[in-house]
């Protein structure tokens, strides 16, 4: 999947990496090296090598909001 900057994911159980239990996730730049976001409801931001960014939605966890509500309509 081609990650590309606002856009926003749903957060399954298992993210490890949210630590402030966020139920969404937004992408607020992209380059080759870094995916940098920011956690829905605190706000906090993080940078991924896009390698792991990928693993998660690969796992299941992170899921793009177009393609969830594509699933549910």
């Amino acid at each position: 999947m081609a990650i590309k900057k606002n856009m926003e994911f749903k957060i399954k159980d298992g993210f490890l990496p949210n630590l402030c239990l966020s139920k969404s996730l937004k992408v607020l730049d992209v380059s080759d090296s870094s995916i940098i976001i920011e956690m829905g409801s605190s706000q906090r931001r993080g940078v991924f090598p896009p390698e792991n960014f990928n693993y998660w939605i690969n796992k299941g966890i992170l899921i793009a909001v177009k393609d969830h509500q594509k699933r549910i309509s």
